[in-house]
């Protein structure tokens, strides 16, 4: 599940119990991009028709629609059902704006926040959303829900309803900027509905009332589901939604094989696709359909920052809890080749953890990056401290014989020795072999040679494939050797962080702490990010953050691109001025009744 998370401020206080006057929306540096009274957002059509269907392809299968919970798999698209209190926009990193909030009032301290309810806030059953819904939901996502609720909410002392329509939360703990916007984007679930009957905590295919634009209309398990756009619903008319939800209906299909997939769309059975595979860009689409014009292939620029997607060693295995073993096999992963013969020269090494943001560490630590630093010398590699971060490099010539003579050095360091063509731990005799899990094939065509450089070099490396259920199950528990994992990051990083480095994430089932880190410089990173109280002292501490990771080699950096790959049937038409982060297409996109008229002949 990947989330953007921005903070929030405001200078306003209560001047007595019931809430004062709040403001429209908040943001963390300087007003918000749009002010009280706005219109719409700049990156969509106002005047966007309503109708038609939009048809999308996903992989797998589910068993549950309530999205907030560890047990099953849930549907896609489910979220679009629930409704918070607040809601971003995808033109500004740090803003938030009220929907199901009227107004939003936070302690000039930051010691609380509250959020004066929309009196006409309905479910999508008619119940009015009420304060006790959003505290009924607070704590039980809290205690109930996903694992990083708990992490995101962990400083949250106090909650109690304020008037007939406040809610106030309390904090406690140390300076924690975003903690307020975080708790904005609390999806408010419907108190009245669940009952012992109805656990919250187990599966369910009976769909559940929400506030959002969009309910649960047709259901086949693991096959198909299908969303409708509430024809009354009650935030249509709020500037913040005005020219987004334009789909009558949205469907999900769903398909156990990726290549399956992707002939159902060129087939025309389903509508748009975002394209990931760099073979299939390059080399799929020489078809009728694209030539004559009747499937559109985009391009659209963005300013999203990448995060890390890699392969993830999980340290909590023995083998993967020396650092060394774990930079060694860095060295036997060829990108160079990989981007050449496979990858179609269509991506970028990634070398951050923040890639594609000014957030990454770059260049060698400056003396703002040494200050916060300095106290873990002697804690973390020296590396941290003295040199820019560069993953291993290649001639790209398919021949990694260098990497190798690094690999081994760095092998024999820690204890494994090369013997009759196997690598073996120079006291026990046990030859190293993992497992790389997988649930999607079309990774094991970049899996697969590194494989085979890991076999040449006298490892026994073997891939897993396994269905999405099993997969899922398996991270949960964190049940593998290695992985290809992503980390998806903000322009404003902070208590996420909690959920993916910190010690207590790396023991919590669920947690997306996927390499099982457990370092209390990490921890003490982590909590400086989240209290940085300005810009400059965030920047420079998650580029500390991103050192002492990047230095721990927790994975191996894979790649990255500052563009989305679309393809889509010539029926939609989109708002001239793109969104700068992330894809917005099903919110802000629409059937274009010329276009779908002329395509259908």
């Amino acid at each position: 599940m990947r989330k953007r998370f921005a903070a929030i401020a405001a200078v306003l206080l209560f001047s007595s119990p019931a809430l004062a006057e709040g403001v429209h929306g908040l943001s963390l540096y300087g007003p918000p991009k749009y002010p009280a009274g706005f219109k719409q957002f700049d990156y969509v059509n106002p005047d966007a028709p309503k109708g038609g269907e939009l048809r999308l392809t996903t992989l797998g299968g589910f068993d549950n629609l309530n999205p907030f919970i560890i047990r099953g798999e849930s549907a896609a698209g489910a979220g679009m059902v629930f409704q918070s209190l607040t809601e971003g926009s995808n033109d500004e990193p740090f803003s938030e704006y009220g929907v199901l909030a009227e107004t939003i009032d936070l302690a000039p301290d930051r010691s609380w926040v509250a959020f004066t309810l929309r009196q006409q806030a309905r479910f999508s059953d008619g119940t009015p959303v009420t304060a006790e819904d959003v505290i009924w939901s607070f704590e039980t996502l809290r205690d109930q829900g996903l694992p990083h609720y708990r992490l995101y909410y962990a400083n949250v002392s106090k909650v109690e309803r304020i008037g007939e329509r406040g809610v106030k939360f309390s904090f406690s703990g140390p300076a924690n900027r975003e903690l307020p916007l975080i708790i904005g984007q609390l999806q408010v679930l419907p108190k009245h509905w669940f009952s012992e009957k109805r656990p919250f905590n187990s599966t369910t295919l009976e769909a559940i009332p929400g506030s959002g634009p969009y309910r649960v209309d047709t259901v086949q398990a693991g096959r198909m589901i299908s969303y409708r756009r509430v024809e009354n619903w009650w935030a249509k008319e709020l500037p913040i939604n005005r020219g987004r939800f334009n789909f009558d209906v949205i469907r999900f299909d769903y398909f156990r094989d990726a290549d399956v997939a992707f002939e159902a769309f060129k087939a025309g059975a389903a509508d748009f696709r975002l394209e990931n595979s760099s073979k299939n860009w390059a080399t799929g689409y020489d078809v009728p359909p694209v030539k004559d014009g009747r499937i559109v292939r985009e391009e659209i620029k963005h300013q999203d920052p990448q995060g890390m997607q890699g392969f993830v060693f999980n340290s909590r295995r023995p083998l993967f809890a020396d650092r060394t073993v774990r930079e060694a096999l860095a060295w036997l992963f060829d990108f160079e080749w990989t981007q050449a013969n496979i990858m179609y020269g269509q991506y970028a090494r990634t070398k951050s953890y923040f890639a594609n943001s000014e957030l990454g560490a770059d260049g060698p630590p400056t003396a703002a990056e040494l200050k916060i630093l300095e106290p873990y010398r002697g804690k973390e590699p020296e590396e941290v401290f003295t040199k820019a971060f560069e993953p291993p490099k290649s001639d790209g010539s398919g021949n990694i014989r260098a990497g190798q003579r690094m690999a081994f050095e760095l092998f024999h360091k820690a204890g494994w020795d090369l013997k009759e063509g196997k690598l073996v731990g120079a006291k026990t005799g046990q030859p190293l072999s993992f497992e790389i899990l997988l649930d999607n094939p079309i990774f094991e065509r970049i899996v697969q040679p590194y494989v085979r450089n890991l076999n040449r070099a006298g490892i026994t490396a073997t891939i897993r494939m396994v269905d999405s259920a099993q997969y899922q199950n398996r991270l949960n528990s964190f049940d593998y050797d290695m992985i290809i994992g992503s980390f998806g990051e903000s322009l404003s990083p902070g208590n996420e962080q909690r959920n993916y480095w910190t010690a207590e994430a790396a023991s919590q089932e669920g947690s997306h702490n996927l390499a099982g880190v457990n370092d209390p410089v990490v921890d003490e990173l982590v909590a400086k990010l989240i209290a940085a109280p300005d810009r400059e002292t965030l920047v420079n501490t998650t580029r500390a953050l991103d050192r002492v990771l990047l230095w721990g080699w927790y994975v191996i950096p894979q790649w990255h691109n500052d563009h989305h790959r679309v393809a889509y049937w010539n029926r939609f038409s989109h708002p001239e001025t793109p969104a700068k982060y992330g894809l917005p297409f099903e919110a802000t996109w629409w059937v274009d009744r010329a276009k779908d008229a002329a395509l259908h002949r």
